[in-house]
């Protein structure tokens, strides 16, 4: 399949003169000339296309990859994307502009009501020297959904890819230059509510914002292994997940589980880092008294076996119930082992707990992984519930055979191994 290439809005503004002024005047006549049938102009929408640049005067040098600060996660590049919304007026021009604080009344929504959504992807150097984005129309369509779950405004999500590809192209080329081959930076895009009414109520005013961070890489399998349990008595390779009690709930039918908000994430902290303390690498989120599987930590979770017939499943929870986000490396992997792994079947429905177990007990476990774009695409090791401890195969390395057949293939799509319409190039600006 061919490889899509879309070019960002040309950067700067040109100033318009008093005959473009006029022309626009005549074409465009105030409300009060408007026939008698019209209705006046709504509020204008996001375009990308009245993108203004602003070129940082104090650009900062770019740490090398092993600097230990790129292991905080704060470091972001020169620039970043901004672009107001309100009730009445729409969206106005978006404008890329020198990376530095928000300024926010502390009456603002976001910081009393949550009105916040916001989306994760990678922006990759691929092995071919190319810039790459990997389905980013899919993050802008969820951000879009999530949005409209907390009241926050709408937008064309396609308008919204071409602004995250213009940053792209904007800072990429120095950020993540040639000479970086198979790394990457994280792509933050943010809508929160900075409405300065401290009253409950949907909000009337927005900030969009995407920023771009240079992010540790958390995707080798290797790096995963170590040991589990508060004595480190036990060496495991692969995540090793603790599963939640029936009382620690993250997401539920009818609630926000399907959209990515914060109010997703912070309350999952506590138990997190009380997973950590005792040596486990993320919770594996189980739901209601049956236990059934959701998440493991903030990603999807996928389990093979083999059933009692004797056949091999891929297996993953619904979305049925929006208790899951609809991850993009989720949907990713389900239609590659859909189309590439003929001899497996893969399944979409609830399981539980008890299932995983039982199918260990019997020796049709063949293994368990976590994917997302943290972590990419992660083997499972061990998995402890209710004082049991789970070993989960990972074949004759670091990583069960399905596991790795999925992960190869989308890092080709990624960074350029595999010629494919899902790995959106950016168009870099030509040093002239």
């Amino acid at each position: 399949m061919p490889t899509t290439t879309i070019t960002p809005p040309s950067s700067g503004t040109s100033t318009p003169t008093a005959s473009s002024l006029t022309k626009s005047a005549l074409s465009h006549p105030p409300s009060s000339a408007l026939a008698p049938n019209s209705a006046p102009p709504g509020p204008a929408p996001l375009d990308a296309s009245r993108l203004i640049i602003k070129p940082n005067p104090n650009p900062r040098e770019v740490p090398a990859p092993d600097d230990p600060v790129v292991a905080t996660s704060s470091v972001c590049t020169d620039h970043f994307l901004t672009c107001s919304w309100t009730e009445q007026g729409g969206w106005e021009a978006p404008e890329i502009k020198a990376y530095g604080p928000l300024e926010l009344m502390p009456t603002s929504s976001v910081l009393h009501y949550a009105t916040e959504c916001f989306e994760g992807l990678k922006l990759y150097r691929g092995h071919d020297s190319l810039l790459r984005l990997f389905r980013p129309l899919h993050n802008c369509l969820r951000m879009s959904r999530s949005a409209a779950r907390v009241a926050l405004p709408s937008f064309s999500p396609p308008e919204l890819e071409k602004l995250i590809l213009a940053l792209c192209a904007h800072d990429g080329p120095k950020w993540l230059p040639p000479s970086r081959k198979g790394k990457f930076l994280y792509v933050r895009p943010t809508l929160i509510s900075d409405d300065p009414s401290l009253g409950v109520q949907a909000p009337k005013r927005a900030l969009l914002f995407v920023i771009l961070t240079m992010f540790p890489d958390l995707s080798d399998p290797k790096a995963l292994g170590g040991p589990a349990g508060e004595n480190g008595e036990e060496e495991v390779q692969g995540l090793r997940l603790l599963a939640s009690k029936e009382d620690t709930i993250r997401a539920w039918p009818g609630g926000f589980g399907f959209a990515k908000l914060g109010a997703n994430y912070g309350p999952s902290l506590l138990a997190q880092g009380e997973a950590r303390k005792r040596g486990f690498n993320q919770i594996l989120w189980l739901f209601g008294s049956e236990g059934y599987v959701t998440e493991a930590g903030a990603s999807n979770f996928f389990v093979v076996w083999r059933t009692e017939e004797g056949e091999t499943e891929l297996v993953t929870a619904g979305l049925e119930d929006k208790v899951i986000l609809e991850g993009v490396t989720r949907g990713s992997l389900l239609e590659l082992a859909r189309e590439r792994l003929k001899e497996i079947k893969v399944v979409e429905r609830k399981y539980t707990m008890a299932e995983i177990v039982e199918a260990e007990r019997e020796g049709r476990l063949i293994e368990a992984f976590a994917a997302g774009t943290a972590f990419f695409v992660a083997p499972v090791g061990l998995i402890e519930w209710k004082g049991e401890r789970i070993r989960v195969p990972t074949g004759e390395g670091a990583s069960g055979k399905y596991a790795a057949l999925l992960r190869g293939w989308l890092s080709d799509i990624m960074y350029g191994g595999e010629e494919h319409e899902w790995g959106v190039v950016v168009a870099e600006k030509k040093k002239e």
